[in-house]
């Protein structure tokens, strides 16, 4: 059993929440979300605020602080083979009412196909809030280039607002 290591990101500002399944072996080694080099996820954020791609730790809380972005996964703990989505089973669920009730969140974003079903199965009865699931930015789907990623998740965003 993978125990998730990482506290989400959010401040009582935060209007935007993105859902990832469970972090990257790499991450779960580093304590912070995407921390695969060849995860896009810093990048779109990057392109969708229209900053610099952050490098530390520091750097990528406050850019998303900063466009009041809150960030977390759908899974508390599961069983994983590595970092592959696909060998997810015996889930258990994160508590997302601790960003909800100390937020303005009213917008819930899925990294991915996975952590869309999740949390459909899961979570979508306890919140009530319908989730729109956004083209992973996994290394793994490959057919996305990151402009096309980063077009898509602008669009579905501001779309929203």
């Amino acid at each position: 059993m993978e125990l998730h290591n990482i506290e989400p990101v959010f401040d009582e500002n935060s209007e935007v929440l993105i859902l990832g399944s469970f972090p990257s072996v790499k991450s779960r080694e580093q304590c912070f979300f995407y921390a695969h080099p060849r995860n896009r996820f810093w990048k779109v954020i990057a392109g969708l605020c229209q900053a610099e791609v952050p490098e530390s730790i520091g750097e990528k809380k406050r850019l998303l602080l900063d466009n009041r972005i809150a960030l977390w996964d759908v899974i508390a703990s599961c069983q994983i083979t590595g970092s592959s989505d696909v060998s997810i089973s015996d889930v258990r669920v994160n508590d997302l009412s601790v960003i909800l009730t100390h937020s303005r969140v009213s917008r819930i974003f899925c990294n991915g196909r996975k952590a869309g079903e999740l949390y459909d199965k899961f979570l979508y009865p306890l919140t009530g809030i319908k989730a729109t699931i956004l083209p992973s930015t996994s290394p793994a789907n490959a057919a996305w280039s990151l402009e096309r990623l980063t077009e898509a998740w602008k669009t579905a965003i501001r779309k929203e607002k």
